[in-house]
């Protein structure tokens, strides 16, 4: 059930009308309170303040019709510019980035403000009335009156902020800026962060997979496992990983993950295998099949390789022959640059998870700092390779993140990805552009060579972190 309210929470975060809504609702409990409120204090408290007075039905009415009609009005151009700015962002940017402009906080709470004052005025004003229509009794919500024109001065803060808030949203900065720091805290609350505890002992751990997910494993062996097939055909946009470790010491099972969020799965696929296969009954099939949530597009939830995607995706339109905007592309090599040097900089967990008492449960797919590289850096050498000035980036990019990586291997993935580039480059540059980049990644390779690389990258500041 954790993975429907995970989904459902980041499905109403990413909507226009969730926010609207409840402060619709919120104005029209604001009426009727203070509506009732003016029943029992009435108006004769205005009196004791010169700058208040008791208003008449006519002037009342006048008041809460004009700003309430203006409300409307404002709100109707607050959401065609809120969908053309959405509308452009899409199409210069990429269409999965039409999610994080839905998600921004301010343009729904922007619309929510003018209807929500929209909605107070109109109940309000169908409150007043004067002793001719009552029979001798008159009516005027003074103090529901007073605050209709505060929340009228507050919609002009908010159109003001508004007004401000959707070009600053749309520049290409803040948008890489948006998705860069969703990537840094998305990986800063994964790791380290295991499903189970990290296996002591690894060799052990391996020992006791089950012969039935062993490559070597014969064809009667390897069918001697419980399938927990999908439902749905959609992108795993959430695992409850806590709900898995559970589930498998609960009915002592060792369960193998087929899939990780972000991937797409379609009916009948096998989400799950699970050992001992008696076991594994039919309710525990159901639990199992529920700690997955599968929707109709990738979310970043829990995919770090969703955001990495975004970030590619802005460098690769960038660079490419209609826009030639290499400084956007030099914009998310560094972003990109920041979220792999805090991943070297981590330890990752095993595929292999064990619970509290040392018993092999999960089987499970985690984020590798190579998968990532090749995500990121990988995806994007064909198009830096043809620019001289993102090739000079994107190898800058490489020593920043080898400041962080101890591990040989972590190096030897950068050192590749230079050598790819240089190799790309050769093939489209020439002259004294491809003289730059081949010098450039030679620097870089000369440094990784040498026991001490951190402290030669570091003493050629102007080398790692100068404009390209």
């Amino acid at each position: 059930m954790n993975a429907g309210f995970r989904r459902l929470a980041d499905y109403l975060g990413s909507s226009y009308w969730f926010v609207p809504t409840v402060m619709a609702i919120a104005a029209v409990l604001l009426a009727g309170g203070m509506v009732a409120l003016d029943t029992m204090v009435g108006s004769s408290w205005m009196d004791d303040y010169a700058w208040l007075y008791a208003s008449r039905p006519d002037g009342a009415r006048q008041v809460l019709s004009s700003v309430g009609g203006s409300m409307i009005t404002v709100a109707g151009t607050v959401f065609s510019v809120t969908i053309a700015a959405v509308v452009y962002a899409s199409g210069q940017y990429g269409p999965r980035l039409l999610t994080n402009f839905m998600r921004d906080r301010g343009n729904q709470v922007t619309l929510g403000t003018f209807i929500a004052t929209f909605l107070y005025c109109l109940l309000v004003l169908r409150t007043i009335h004067s002793a001719e229509e009552s029979g001798g009794y008159g009516f005027v919500p003074n103090l529901a009156l007073l605050v209709g024109v505060l929340l009228a001065l507050c919609s002009i803060a908010v159109l003001i902020y508004f007004i401000h808030h959707v070009p600053s949203k749309i520049h290409i900065n803040s948008v890489i800026e948006d998705v860069g720091d969703r990537l840094l805290r998305g990986i800063d609350d994964r790791f380290p962060r295991f499903i189970g505890s990290s296996p002591d002992d690894h060799a052990d751990t391996v020992a006791s997979i089950p012969a039935t997910f062993r490559d070597d494993a014969s064809i009667g062996v390897g069918e001697q496992r419980r399938i927990v097939a999908a439902k749905e055909t959609g992108y795993i946009q959430f695992l409850d990983d806590e709900a898995v470790l559970k589930l498998a010491g609960k009915h002592d099972l060792i369960l193998r993950l087929q899939y990780q969020p972000g991937d797409f799965v379609h009916v009948g696929r096998a989400l799950i295998e699970a050992w001992p296969p008696e076991k594994c009954d039919h309710a525990c099939v159901d639990d199992l099949r529920d700690v997955f949530s599968i929707g109709s597009r990738r979310s970043a939830l829990q995919d770090l390789r969703f955001l990495v995607d975004e970030l590619v995706e802005i460098a690769a339109r960038a660079l490419s022959p209609g826009v030639n905007d290499p400084f956007t592309a030099v914009t998310c090599l560094d972003w990109l640059s920041a979220a792999l040097s805090d991943l070297a900089g981590r330890s990752l967990p095993s595929h292999l998870r064990v619970d509290d008492d040392g018993a092999l449960r999960v089987i499970a797919h985690p984020v590798t700092f190579a998968s990532l590289m090749d995500r990121s850096f990988g995806a994007l050498a064909q198009y830096c390779a043809a620019d001289m000035v993102a090739s000079l980036r994107y190898l800058n990019a490489l020593g920043e993140v080898s400041l962080d990586c101890d591990e040989p291997d972590r190096l030897a993935t950068i050192r590749s990805y230079a050598d790819r580039l240089e190799d790309l480059a050769a093939e489209a540059l020439k002259g004294f552009n491809l003289t730059r980049v081949r010098t450039r990644a030679a620097d870089l390779r000369t440094a990784l060579d040498q026991p001490d690389y951190k402290r030669r990258l570091r003493d050629g500041t102007a080398w790692l972190a100068g404009t390209a």
